[in-house]
């Protein structure tokens, strides 16, 4: 089904001072290493402000990431509400197959609320044991591996944690997350198409892997800043909104730096508290602020690894802006007419070789070094000229991804997933290539030398999730899991 619109109304008429989006848009572009890639903000059940960044668009699918387990925590909220699952059953309880392999005292003692709220007792990560141990059922590797506390007592952000949780909800509910999500969540808040990323077959892996568009992460930040409420419908208990939101665990070291962390404020289940509000985060910017004091939601994707200082120009430049009465909005037109250019720049350089095209026509290139250490799957490039224009081809062993270079920006393509694509001649021995994958917040740049016919490819953020450049978009059948 296709989304309904949001209510759209101007800053101004809900109370928000358009120089304040302005100062936050500033902020963001002149950031060295912050890439933003869209931004929507809601007030009063409004959207006030939304803009992408070309080639980023609004009905573009994004991976979310980490935020992803905010919608994971969602599909426990329902499940809770209908007596699929109970917060204070043991873990072990819902795989009563593995009841004669989990000996230890402390797996056997953790509650469903404490994979929730990531207290499960373990004071490292354990994604990398639980698969090792048996990457058929992550579950089982994760309750193999005992905690080094008693479950309840120590935060450790654990994406073993998150998968346990979502596979009770899945074992409990017959369905994938997708599937269980769609008619309680997504049909009655008009969110379109998702995909969601699977290990085993049929599984969502809920820690990670879901891919939305803004708009879909705006409307889950409003059904909790309305408690659970959507069009005069309760969708969810205002008693789960409460726990989740709230803290249920502690995080903070008690230093001065970590009063002024976004995460050692608390966590809840599967959302953060923030000093401002609380929020669902995925890597590299994916963001879904939530502040009750000031009925508003703030959406950002982005790619960046400098997540807190998004935070900090949220809080610096935003907060600010939210006002009690509606204001004159002598900015709102040009504040509209901004977002609505807003694109990141494209490789600055002609799309034509300044000389010796003949030699770059053909021109085969290998990794720089041997191997290409930022994208190892890379075994190859080749340069060709075509009628349509220059293209770069890239080879991962059997496969190849072409890259067609247009001049005109930003060139698109689906096939064989979603990309952008602008590259050009930096100089007469140097052609320089910058791939977006559309679907996911991951620029690629890949530099040819002619001199030495060699390559390079570096990531601006590295994906969390391995394999191809061909698998970096939404899943696709057969797609398989990756950490995330």
């Amino acid at each position: 089904m296709s989304a309904r619109p949001l209510p759209v109304s101007t800053p101004a008429e809900q109370g928000v001072e358009a120089s304040g989006i302005h100062a936050f848009l500033d902020a963001v572009e002149s950031a060295p290493d912050i890439e933003p890639h869209s931004l929507m903000i809601l007030r009063h059940g409004h959207v006030v402000a939304s803009g992408w960044w070309a080639p980023y668009a609004p009905e573009r699918l994004q991976l979310l990431y980490s935020l992803s387990k905010s919608f994971t925590s969602t599909a426990a909220g329902f499940a809770a509400a209908e007596g699929l699952l109970r917060l204070d059953d043991p873990v072990i309880s819902y795989f009563p197959e593995f009841e004669a392999d989990i000996t230890d005292p402390r797996s056997r003692a953790m509650l469903v609320r404490h994979v929730a709220s990531m207290a499960s007792g373990h004071l490292a990560e354990t994604y990398d044991a639980a698969f090792r141990l048996d990457r058929a059922e992550p579950v089982r590797g994760f309750l193999l591996t005992p905690p080094d506390r008693d479950p309840g007592t120590v935060f450790t952000y654990n994406q073993p944690a998150t998968y346990t949780l979502a596979a009770i909800v899945q074992r409990t509910s017959g369905l994938s997350l997708t599937e269980y999500l769609r008619p309680r969540l997504l049909d009655p808040l008009g969110i379109g198409e998702v995909a969601w990323q699977q290990h085993p077959a049929g599984r969502d892996i809920g820690f990670s892997g879901l891919h939305a568009a803004t708009d879909a992460i705006a409307r889950l930040g409003q059904l909790y800043l309305q408690d659970g409420v959507w069009e005069g419908r309760r969708l969810l208990p205002s008693s789960w909104i409460a726990q989740a939101t709230g803290v249920r665990v502690a995080n903070a070291d008690g230093t001065a730096e970590g009063a002024l962390s976004d995460w050692q404020q608390g966590y809840g289940f599967q959302f953060w508290k923030s000093r401002h509000g609380y929020r669902g985060d995925g890597a590299y910017g994916q963001f879904c602020l939530v502040l009750p004091e000031h009925d508003a939601v703030i959406v950002t994707t982005a790619a960046t690894e400098q997540m807190q200082e998004v935070l900090n120009l949220v809080w610096r430049h935003l907060l600010p802006s939210f006002g009690s009465a509606p204001l004159p909005g002598r900015e709102d037109a040009l504040l509209g007419d901004r977002l609505a250019r807003l694109a990141l720049e494209p490789v600055m350089a002609p799309a034509l070789p300044p000389t010796a095209g003949d030699t770059w026509a053909g021109a085969e290139f290998v990794p720089a070094g041997g191997s290409c250490a930022e994208q190892p799957s890379l075994t190859g490039a080749t340069v060709a000229a075509g009628v349509d224009g220059w293209s770069l081809s890239l080879a991962e062993g059997a496969d190849r991804l072409d890259l067609r270079l247009d001049g005109s920006g930003w060139a698109t393509a689906s096939d064989p997933v979603p990309m952008a694509v602008s590259g050009g001649w930096t100089a007469p021995d140097t052609l320089r290539v910058d791939v977006i994958f559309l679907e996911t917040p991951h620029r690629l740049t890949v530099t040819c030398t002619l001199s030495d016919h060699t390559f390079t490819a570096q990531w601006h953020t590295r994906p969390l999730r391995g394999g191809r450049l061909r698998r970096l978009g939404a899943p696709r059948e057969g797609d398989a899991v990756r950490r995330g």
